[in-house]
This record gives structure tokens, C-alpha cells and sequence, in this order.
């Protein structure tokens, strides 16, 4: 059975892979910050907690609560089975 740094490594290459399709980032920076919440009721289910720091052209014009919409929306139902926690600084 894979440990949870390595199901967490597969969750950020499918964050990479959703947000590259989605959004086209020139710039794309994904960690997993899963260990800074043991125990907490997240981390207890098995979802994971992740920062991501993107920029994009398509982010331009776009309030920031848009661009986190964006963002959401690429990543879809990841936000549901293996993301607890997701803290975004979206920029163009």
C-alpha cells in the first residue's frame, strides 16, 4: 500500500496535470503542506492539504476570487476526494 507522501505525489501531479490543461500557468509551484495538519479532521480522512502558486494569462482582468474560481474549476472533483485544503496565490 502506497504511504501518504506518495498518494500526496500522485494528487500534485494531477493537480500539475488539471491546472497545465486548464490554465496554461507560466509559472506553476504546488507543495504539499499535509504534514503541517496532523490530526486535523482533513488530514484524518485521508485528504490532503496543498499550496499552489500560478500565474497565467488568463488570470488577467480577473478579480483574485475569480481566479480562485478558476482554479477550482480545474481541478474539480479533486476538491472533493483527495483535497482538504487548497491555499492559492493566483497572478498574472
Amino acid at each position: 500500500m502506497p504511504s501518504s507522501t506518495e498518494i500526496n505525489q500522485q494528487r500534485m501531479d494531477r493537480i500539475k496535470a488539471l491546472l497545465d490543461a486548464a490554465l496554461s500557468p507560466q509559472e506553476l509551484f504546488i507543495q504539499d503542506d499535509s504534514h503541517l495538519h496532523a490530526g486535523h479532521a482533513g488530514s484524518q480522512s485521508g485528504l490532503g492539504h496543498f499550496s499552489v502558486i500560478i500565474k497565467s494569462e488568463k488570470f488577467n482582468g480577473l478579480l483574485p476570487l475569480k481566479r480562485h474560481q478558476l482554479v477550482y474549476q480545474a481541478l474539480g472533483d479533486m476538491m472533493k476526494t483527495d483535497i482538504h485544503a487548497l491555499a492559492i496565490k493566483a497572478s498574472i
